[in-house]
C-alpha cells in the first residue's frame, strides 16, 4: 500500500524521511548482517524512479537509505499511534 506524506529534509544526512511511513520486518539478513538486523523494523522510503523492480529503499543501520530485495522484507502495517511514535524516533 503507497502512502502519501509530507516529506522533510534530515539536518544531518541526505537521507529524506517522511512523517507517515511504511515499516518493513526484516526476514533475512544474509550478505548484509553489519547493515541489517534479523526481525528489525525499518523504514520504507517510496521507489525513486529508477528503482528496479523487486526491490525496497530502506533505511538500514548506517541511517542511509539502500536497495535492498523486496524478498528480505516483510511489509508491517501498523496503527497511526505507533507509526507516529516511530517517526518521531528518526
Amino acid at each position: 500500500m503507497k502512502r502519501t506524506a509530507s516529506v522533510k529534509e534530515k539536518s544531518k544526512s541526505n537521507v529524506f524521511w517522511i512523517e507517515v511511513m511504511t515499516f518493513a520486518l526484516c526476514l533475512d539478513n544474509e550478505g548484509y548482517e553489519v547493515s541489517l538486523e534479523l526481525r528489525k523494523l525499518y523504514p520504507v522510503l517510496p521507489p525513486e524512479s529508477n528503482d528496479p523492480m523487486g526491490y525496497v529503499r530502506i533505511i538500514d543501520e548506517s541511517g542511509e537509505d539502500y536497495l535492498y530485495s523486496a524478498e528480505a522484507f516483510e511489509i508491517i502495517q501498523l496503527s497511526p499511534q505507533i507509526e507516529k511514535k516511530l517517526v518521531a524516533t528518526l
